[in-house]
């Protein structure tokens, strides 16, 4: 059986494998579906979760086909190539559910002739007729899967997926003369070499797949055969295999591989405990809602909230007040105007806790004051203090401060600012007990002294 012959079966194979995994996954669609939406949530893994919830690590082994060919075509010494075997075993840390690390070992054997010619050595110019290549390589290639993520089946179980990496080739050759005598090479060459490949992968089991893949390995050497054939031409050869891989970890996760993030995403908006919260939040916000509008509630249209109207049932177009009670004007004719009351000037003027500002109900004494001073010429002395909270020298400042506010609103109001003399006595002579807030009050102040 010849590499041609084995490399029609293997396609066969693998068509054969994927429609019958394909027919299976669509058979089994609708059962897995409700079989998932009605599992318990807790026990899935959930989106954005890590992938401390899966299994990524895995091992595998392999057997397959060589041949010192590629696919894609390229330059090879003999015309003729002999199918050997090859095999390997592998150990993957899945990153994501997309794109993986696979550490692999191979090992194996390469052969070919040219069917009664001679390939010429374009280094020495001897003829060859075949050549036996033992290797052993050792690779670390990233893989990617572009097939897990299903928007036909919930639980995916073919997957594809692609390969490129890099790694080192051990190679001893054994190459036949002309004369029908092998010259075989003392030592294993070394050699750097590419690994580019591709393959389907079927979930057997949760802990178990089945691998069928093909790999192309360009070796950065021309004497794999141990011919200098088309020299400087570097070297490639081929490996078809399958092979079993199994998921190491807990069986109560599943593997990274095959996370579908779209189911997941799907299952967890159907997820039955979420629904339930949705549903109770729903009822809340309705409970809230309603009490929002029993509150604004407002029977008899006067602008008072029922909860809040002393007198219901107000006429339309009664003026009510804040309680929802009508306002009663008194007529004008009777309606008696008061006398303006006359403020005495002089008086003390009365400061908030820590504050220089005037207040509004010092104007009138401050007015009844400038009136005064602009009247009769006298020469006043403006006299700050403040209560005993803070420091002595805080306190003195807020005095001197509360005295200058005085000084300036008399001034604005015409006064001549040589007829007032500004003192500031701090926390000094109070004339209440600064022991009460009372007290505390009364000394925060400013005195006019004439």
């Amino acid at each position: 059986m010849n590499y041609f012959t084995i490399k029609k079966i293997a396609t066969l194979s693998i068509v054969l494998l994927a429609s019958a995994s394909l027919v299976s996954a669509q058979t089994d669609t609708a059962k897995s579906t409700k079989k998932m939406i009605t599992a318990d949530s807790s026990s899935k893994a959930k989106l954005f979760g890590g992938a401390g919830q899966y299994n990524t690590w895995s091992i595998g082994i392999n057997g397959g086909v060589t041949a010192p060919s590629v696919a894609t075509g390229g330059v090879n010494p003999f015309n003729h190539n002999k199918s050997e075997i090859g095999y390997g075993i592998s150990v993957k840390d899945q990153l994501s559910h997309a794109f993986g690390l696979q550490l692999d070992f191979h090992g194996g054997k390469l052969a070919g002739n040219d069917n009664a010619a001679y390939t010429i050595d374009d280094v020495s110019g001897a003829q060859y007729s075949a050549f036996s290549t033992k290797f052993y390589s050792g690779s670390l290639s990233g893989v990617v899967n572009f097939g897990n993520i299903s928007f036909l089946h919930r639980k995916n179980s073919v997957n594809f997926y692609v390969s490129g990496g890099a790694g080192l080739d051990w190679y001893k050759p054994t190459p036949t003369g002309a004369d029908g005598n092998s010259v075989p090479y003392n030592n294993y060459v070394k050699e750097l070499f590419i690994p580019i490949g591709g393959g389907i992968k079927f979930k057997l089991s949760e802990q178990f797949d089945f691998n069928l893949g093909y790999t192309e390995n360009f070796v950065d050497g021309f004497n794999l055969t141990g011919v200098h054939a088309h020299y400087p031409a570097e070297n490639k050869y081929s490996y078809g295999y399958a092979g079993l891989e199994y998921t190491l970890g807990s069986k109560s996760k599943t593997s990274l591989e095959w996370a579908n993030p779209i189911a997941q995403m799907y299952d967890e908006l159907y997820d039955a405990e979420l629904r339930k919260e949705v549903e109770a939040l729903k009822g809340r916000v309705a409970n809230v809602e309603a009490a929002i509008a029993d509150l604004k509630k407002d029977s008899d249209g006067d602008g008072v909230a029922d909860q809040f109207d002393k007198c219901p049932n107000t006429p339309a177009g009664t003026i009510v007040d804040g309680s929802g009670c009508p306002i009663i004007f008194p007529k004008y004719d009777t309606v008696k105007l008061a006398a303006k009351p006359t403020v005495a000037p002089y008086g003390n003027i009365q400061f908030e806790f820590d504050n220089s500002v005037l207040k509004t109900s010092a104007y009138p004494v401050l007015d009844a004051t400038s009136a005064d001073l602009k009247t009769n010429g006298n020469t006043v002395t403006v006299a700050g203090y403040a209560s005993s909270e803070g420091t002595a020298a805080h306190n003195l400042r807020l005095s001197k401060d509360r005295a200058n506010s005085v000084k300036t609103y008399l001034v604005n109001s015409g006064v001549d600012p040589k007829r007032l003399i500004i003192k500031a006595y701090g926390e000094t002579h109070p004339i209440a007990d600064n022991s009460t807030e009372d007290g505390r009050i009364i000394n925060r102040r400013v005195e006019f002294h004439k």
